[in-house]
């Protein structure tokens, strides 16, 4: 058999899914809790926190990861071109992970210096692991059919350290920290990059590069981009991703005052207690103090422990949706599959429009479907971005797998940080204010909107643009078929 093209094994596959696994308890962190840390945590201003995170963000997108792309390609070594990155970057990772939610005493001026530095390095670091890991999915196998399977076992994963952030990683922070925040979020950031450092690891020694550049291949910095530029399908994944981004960014920011200040507070109640939350959670505040340790206290207003089911049962299902997700793709192509799947969940957020305050049964399992059918196109993504790099090698005859992903992923924080923008965009609009204990009337319909129809937009575009999409199953076939008698004879 080909090596190119061989059966991945079962150990291959969970190797190289601990990679992401290990990557997403520090990314979903950022993303979710960054601002939070430094405002009510480190006590940064407001402000000054944000500028940090949107600097440091734009330095990822426009410098760290199109030069990561360019290095990662012409990387030699004896491991092959992107996992001595895996290698080399493991526990780099994990120290600055640590240190990124330390806390140590400085002034406000030294703190901000301190949160810009330790951010910067941790993107940089972040984006050398990252990005070539990303590439690895497309050399390690030109079959098509099991990058759909590689990509189904490596999002599970992203499902399962996005359940540990989103809804356990606060009481994992006050049960750490004996209530105090500050030395929680160091405990719980240890763990992390501990666990971290040894997946990636794993992941470095489990996998191996099979796809490789054609004997003599060299290409300039200039040839590449303009491979880049000529690439149809690439141009159709770079908008795709960013609009697909910019709505998980937007609905993804905005749920948390849905539940806040548009459902019914005494419908949240009724519903956390019917489904024995509150119970759960007693329960187990009382085997901790049993075993000796110190109990912690969820917190008590009804909004945040439905927002926290909420997420728990999303993220449940979407990995339920991963599982479908190869057979579909193997049967009717990754692009008709993730196109169908993408408009099935578009439709469950348009649903979102017409539930009343009061309707939280419905809102919930509106919402189960959603992350269900959106979790078939979620391993999707990044599995038709690695046949675009195919797709580039079988026209161009030039491989260059990390550019094209470096791309991808500039697109992911350009949809990541406009999405952001937008709900705090939204929200000014239609007259949030923070401060105040009751909001003008006309915000919590502005919520309503963001939720339901602004959200679905992007996700409609991006799925008009997969008609511009070529690669459909027919042309899979080809590609594969042509790049294994390319690669036999070389």
């Amino acid at each position: 058999m080909n090596d190119a093209t061989e059966k991945l094994s079962i150990r291959e596959k969970l190797g190289y899914s601990l990679g992401d696994l290990a990557a997403n308890l520090i990314f979903q962190t950022l993303v979710t809790f960054l601002a939070f840390f430094y405002t009510d945590v480190y006590r940064i201003p407001a402000a000054t926190a944000a500028s940090v995170i949107f600097t440091v963000g734009l330095l990822g997108a426009f410098v760290f990861t199109p030069v990561m792309g360019l290095v990662a390609d012409r990387t030699r070594s004896r491991w092959g071109k992107f996992r001595p990155w895996i290698l080399w970057t493991a526990l780099p990772f994990g120290l600055l992970s640590l240190a990124a939610f330390s806390t140590p005493s400085l002034g406000v001026q030294g703190k901000v210096a301190y949160a810009f530095a330790t951010y910067t390095l941790l993107m940089l670091v972040y984006v050398a692991n990252n990005l070539p890991y990303s590439a690895l999915s497309g050399v390690l196998t030109g079959s098509m059919a099991e990058r759909n399977s590689l990509s189904a076992y490596r999002f599970v994963a992203v499902m399962i350290a996005q359940f540990v952030i989103q809804v356990l990683l606060l009481p994992l922070v006050l049960l750490l920290g004996d209530g105090d925040k500050a030395r929680g979020f160091e405990h719980a950031m240890a763990l992390f990059a501990a666990i971290g450092t040894v997946f990636f690891l794993i992941t470095f020694f489990t996998t191996r590069e099979r796809i490789v550049p054609a004997a003599g291949q060299a290409s300039s910095v200039r040839q590449d981009l303009l491979d880049l530029v000529r690439n149809g399908p690439w141009r159709v994944m770079l908008l795709l991703t960013i609009l697909v981004f910019v709505t998980l960014a937007l609905k993804g920011g905005m749920y948390v005052y849905y539940f806040r200040y548009y459902l019914d507070r005494q419908a949240l109640a009724g519903f956390i207690d019917q489904v024995g939350f509150n119970g759960l959670v007693a329960g187990l505040d009382r085997l901790l103090v049993g075993m000796g340790l110190e109990g912690f206290h969820w917190p008590q207003d009804p909004p945040t422990s439905a927002f926290s089911l909420f997420s728990a049962a999303g993220i449940v299902f979407m990995i339920v949706g991963i599982g479908f997700s190869k057979r579909f793709a193997d049967r009717f192509g990754k692009r008709d599959t993730f196109g169908g799947a993408l408009l099935l969940a578009t439709l469950c957020l348009l649903a979102f429009w017409f539930y009343p305050p009061q309707a939280v049964w419905a809102v919930v399992a509106t919402y189960i479907l959603h992350g269900f059918f959106y979790g078939i196109t979620t391993p999707l993504l990044w599995a038709m971005i690695a046949d675009v790099a195919d797709y580039s090698e079988w026209k161009n005859r030039r491989r260059a797998t990390a550019i094209i992903f470096s791309a991808m992923l500039c697109g992911l924080k350009i949809g990541l940080s406009v999405g952001g923008a937008l709900v705090a965009a939204i929200l000014a609009a239609y007259g949030y204010d923070a401060a105040a204990t009751v909001q003008a009337p006309g915000v919590a319909q502005g919520i309503r909107l963001a939720v339901s129809l602004y959200s679905s937009l992007p996700f409609l575009a991006g799925i008009a643009l997969l008609f511009l999409y070529r690669i459909d199953r027919p042309m899979e076939i080809r590609i594969e078929q042509e790049l294994e008698a390319r690669r036999a004879c070389a």
